[in-house]
């Protein structure tokens, strides 16, 4: 995504990188992610960051593209790129934190900014944006997925903090110090900012509700859900950070070696979906917490359609990924997974053997010690409420 440079000059203590998965057709997938070259900026000399930043021609690059009449602007990213290009990085944007935080971020805390090109359709694109200071660029050989070029960004990090983002997101003032201010406390806490919402065809910002925290059904679809009566009214202050049972997973911060002694992402996963609630259940059963922050905003667009193609259908792949999760995490409770996908009972979905290794070696607890201490909200469906099986009407499959 073009607008992708356009915060680029807020810091970032450890490491920023935006995971670049501008996604095209590929069909040959490997479980290994091939080394691919490596694109970098040289080393900035004592030149002034602004100075470094002028001579990128932001405007060139944002107008690369020729509009004819009739084009899409939806078709490459699935959302308007006619209306991207036209805003300038330096765009106003409303600050909708609470207002006790107001100071920029300092530039020098930034270590390094990593992208990962996905195998998208245009290589000479890194070649641009290695211009800016900082930046470098991976370009993966084959289509890889979200899930394993973020581990390909992460393993040649050389900051001791990630900080993961989609290409689709536009940072706020200040979004990053409350983050690494968590973290830095403590540095089992991997944490989020509130997610505003950029409009996908006119791309203004949006204020979201800042006491929401991520939850799930059994079917382990994302949801949204606001905090109890009783939650918000033992909030002191309304910046306090909420302890959320569930990550959205495209923006959050994380210690490097806390990634690493984890077990980074299930490596087997496809594409995109499912990895959230694997690293979630992982970083809470194994010793870690998640938490949203309210001083950290950064908006996102939310887009109707994903603009790349899944080789295996989208709801194969969501499958897979949230199976993988089920077996190796969720113990007996993957019964009322599988209830409520009965078609995951028949997919595959891999080898597991190294990743239920990984929760023996790092002596993680239940899945029901999760479900009482961490998201005891989850309510388990009584036994004569489970019904399994298919329905079918006209020969044609349905699944619930």
């Amino acid at each position: 995504m073009r607008r992708l440079t356009r915060r680029l000059v807020l810091p970032v203590f450890g490491v920023l990188w935006i995971t670049v998965l501008l996604f095209f057709w590929v069909t040959k997938r490997k479980l290994e992610v091939p080394t691919g070259p490596e694109v970098q900026t040289p080393k900035p000399s004592d030149a002034d960051w602004d100075d470094l930043w002028d001579q990128f021609d932001e405007r060139r690059y944002l107008n690369a593209k020729k509009w004819r009449v009739g084009d899409d602007p939806y078709k490459l990213y699935a959302f308007n790129q006619r209306e991207s290009e036209r805003i300038s990085s330096n765009r106003a944007i409303p600050d909708t934190r609470h207002l006790s935080v107001l100071n920029r971020t300092p530039t020098h805390l930034i270590r390094e900014i990593i992208l990962v090109d996905d195998f998208s359709n245009d290589p000479d694109d890194c070649k641009q944006l290695i211009k800016l200071p900082k930046v470098k660029c991976l370009r993966n050989n084959e289509r890889q997925g979200l899930v394993r070029s973020r581990i390909r960004g992460a393993d040649i990090a050389q900051g001791t903090t990630l900080t993961f983002l989609d290409s689709h997101c536009e940072v706020n003032r200040d979004w990053l110090q409350p983050l690494l201010h968590r973290v830095k406390e403590d540095y089992t806490r991997v944490v989020c900012p509130v997610i505003d919402i950029i409009n996908l065809d006119t791309f203004t910002y949006i204020e979201s509700a800042s006491e929401l925290r991520g939850g799930f059904d059994w079917s382990l679809h994302f949801q949204w859900e606001q905090l109890s009566p009783e939650q918000k009214a033992r909030r002191l202050d309304p910046t306090e950070p909420i302890r959320t049972p569930i990550i959205a997973g495209g923006l959050f911060v994380i210690d490097k070696a806390w990634f690493d002694y984890l077990g980074k992402y299930d490596m087997d996963m496809d594409i995109w979906g499912g990895e959230n609630f694997e690293i979630s259940f992982r970083v809470w059963m194994c010793g870690g917490s998640l938490e949203i922050v309210p001083c950290s905003r950064v908006g996102h667009v939310f887009r109707k359609k994903h603009p790349y193609v899944f080789p295996d259908g989208n709801a194969n792949t969501y499958i897979k990924n949230t199976k993988r999760t089920a077996e190796v995490w969720m113990d007996e409770y993957k019964q009322y997974y599988y209830a409520a996908r009965p078609f995951a009972l028949e997919r595959p979905f891999g080898n597991v053997e190294s990743r239920l290794d990984l929760r023996k070696n790092l002596r993680c607890q239940s899945f029901k010690w999760y479900l009482e201490n961490i998201y005891p909200e989850l309510s388990i469906p009584k036994e004569s409420s489970i019904q399994k099986g298919n329905i079918r009407q006209r020969q044609k499959c349905l699944e619930s």
